[in-house]
């Protein structure tokens, strides 16, 4: 009976024990627990102040800018899509003016021509019979005006009859009227008429260029007969090219007169063209139903060819506000951010501020800090989330 009492208190007391040591170890943990998350939470917030330090190594070799933001005008743009075109004086279509056939071309597809300048030779036997007409014209025309001059006297001195005179008179100007007229003919062909009224009869005559300009087509063979109203040759003045661009009817009257055009040339995407508009249409064109926009290129290059489709920007709308190069902001989520640059000692040391954008023009974009920083205060202006992925880094490592 001794013996069972014995055992009972042991086991009593050893029940105990094991009680209490667990309710130690647990609350043991629980402050163990509590000490890491409030290390944790204190080295976190330590490292969110932090920020990214950079050593000079790093800096150079990332290429870092670095500087104060100030004023900067921005301009909201429309976006305008459209062609490269030259006006209207500025290209010619050259027709042979009489049927005849081509005798010989003298250029081709890409020749820079002069205003005057031969491009071809015609031959025809028309062209032979408007020189013989003239000149059977211009030698009848003599003989009428001889017998006008004579009859003249006749009537003047009291001999003449008046009917002798009048008719002599009206035949005499009807010649003259026609040598004139065949005369015109001629030199629409670029032919002299005096020398013809030598005698001389030219078989071939030379088609002009109306224009100076480069030769853009040629729409003709050795031999061809050609009619009067075939183009033969498309000549373009390349020194006069614009950008004729199609703003849609919601952006018209954001557009006017004098204001820039960044654009792009399909052929060469990297290289930006200003211009400046200088015309706008007061029509809509029907399908899309958008209005022509002509601005005159300001860095224009010499390999702008009419019909090469371009791709703009017109800028409205320009006003200062603070901006920063878009490569210096990254964005978190729904928001947006910017990195205060500050050297201590050796090292440059960015911390995140978030901003908030406003216009974007070209590269730059206007931001409204949510507290106004100093005006001597130094921002990263490019590497933004090269920076902002250096700081989840440091902040995940020292999350373990």
């Amino acid at each position: 009976m001794k013996k069972i009492i014995y055992i009972g208190v042991f086991t009593l007391f050893t029940s105990l024990l094991s009680c209490g040591s667990k309710d130690y170890n647990t609350n043991d943990a629980n402050n163990s627990n509590e000490s890491s998350e409030a290390q944790h939470e204190e080295h976190g917030d330590h490292e969110e102040a932090e920020g990214v330090h950079l050593k000079p190594s790093q800096f150079q070799a990332l290429q870092m800018k670095v500087d104060t933001l100030s004023n900067r005008l921005m301009s909201g743009y429309v976006e305008a899509n459209g062609t490269l075109e030259v006006p209207p004086q500025n290209e010619a279509s050259v027709t042979t003016i009489i049927g005849a056939n081509i005798a010989s071309i003298e250029v081709i597809e890409g020749d820079k021509v002069e205003k005057g300048q031969v491009i071809a030779y015609l031959t025809h036997p028309n062209i032979i019979k408007m020189q013989t007409d003239y000149l059977n014209a211009y030698s009848n025309s003599n003989y009428l005006k001889k017998d006008f001059e004579r009859q003249k006297k006749l009537y003047d001195s009291g001999v003449g009859s008046g009917a002798n005179f009048q008719k002599a008179e009206a035949e005499y100007d009807a010649s003259k009227a026609l040598v004139n007229g065949l005369g015109a003919q001629l030199k629409l062909l670029h032919l002299n008429p005096k020398n013809i009224n030598n005698g001389t009869i030219f078989q071939r005559v030379g088609l002009r260029s109306p224009i100076e300009g480069f030769v853009q087509k040629v729409n003709v063979k050795m031999g061809q007969y050609v009619a009067p109203e075939t183009e033969v040759f498309e000549i373009v003045n390349t020194h006069h090219v614009h950008a004729d661009l199609m703003v849609f009817e919601k952006d018209v009257y954001h557009v006017k007169k004098g204001q820039k055009v960044r654009f792009t040339v399909q052929s060469f995407p990297d290289e930006e063209l200003i211009a400046e508009i200088y015309s706008v249409s007061k029509t809509f064109e029907d399908n899309p139903k958008a209005v022509h926009v002509h601005a005159e290129i300001k860095n224009e290059k010499g390999h702008l060819i009419p019909g090469m489709y371009i791709k703009g920007k017109i800028q409205v709308n320009e006003a200062a506000s603070l901006a920063i190069p878009e490569h210096a902001i990254f964005k978190e989520g729904d928001r947006f951010f910017v990195f205060k640059a500050e050297q201590e000692e050796a090292e440059w040391k960015f911390e995140p501020l978030e901003v908030i954008p406003g216009a974007k023009d070209d590269n730059w974009q206007a931001v409204t800090f949510l507290e106004t920083p100093d005006k001597t205060t130094k921002f990263a202006l490019n590497n933004a989330y090269y920076l902002s992925a250096e700081m989840k880094k440091s902040s995940a490592g020292h999350s373990h």
